[in-house]
């Protein structure tokens, strides 16, 4: 957007993330499984319709295990499709560390399913949820969490974090103008 980014709300991982879309501990014997897992709980939230969980598993079956993008994350997803009703994600941590066939970020611990209706949705997406797993230690306690609610508890944190952070839509802030008197320019 030309304004310098869509509006804060539009990025909100809780609106992508209801507490019916997370899962603790589910068991999956095989990547499928796993891949399945997440999907069902997109499903289960109303992001998705059953198709598309298993475009999800065709999507690594075609292009191999380039899902797993970080140590021990997986992040489930395919194309946007007429299988996607809105924009979504699950959080699923695996009850044991399941292969995927990566060189070198097997096993997986958790999965992450994402679902959007359109390629710009899909990157926005992506951007905010990459954004919130490059910190290991939240990282390490996403993985660890043994309830769905402290998964939202800990995306509240990071977006209360990160609404703090940013700069309002009025313009910067008194402590972001420029000093009275300070030059313009030469």
């Amino acid at each position: 957007m030309a304004s310098g980014g869509p509006p804060v709300e539009a990025l909100a991982l809780s609106r992508l993330l209801p507490i019916s879309a997370i899962r603790i501990g589910a068991p999956a014997p095989d990547w499928r499984a796993a891949v399945r897992a997440s999907g069902d709980a997109l499903v289960a939230s109303g992001a998705t319709m059953p198709p598309y969980t298993d475009a999800m598993i065709a999507t690594v079956e075609e292009f191999g295990p380039y899902i797993v993008i970080a140590p021990g994350i997986a992040l489930a997803h395919s194309r946007p499709s007429p299988a996607v009703r809105r924009a979504g994600l699950s959080v699923v941590t695996l009850a044991g560390p399941v292969a995927f066939g990566h060189k070198e970020n097997d096993p997986v611990r958790l999965v992450v399913g994402l679902a959007a209706p359109d390629e710009e949705g899909h990157i926005v997406a992506l951007a905010t949820l990459a954004e919130f797993l490059s910190d290991e230690e939240r990282r390490e306690r996403l993985i660890g969490a043994t309830a769905a609610g402290a998964v939202r508890d800990m995306i509240g944190s990071y977006e209360k974090s990160m609404a703090a952070a940013a700069p309002t839509a009025n313009g910067p802030t008194d402590d972001q103008q420029p000093a009275k008197g300070a030059m313009q320019g030469s």
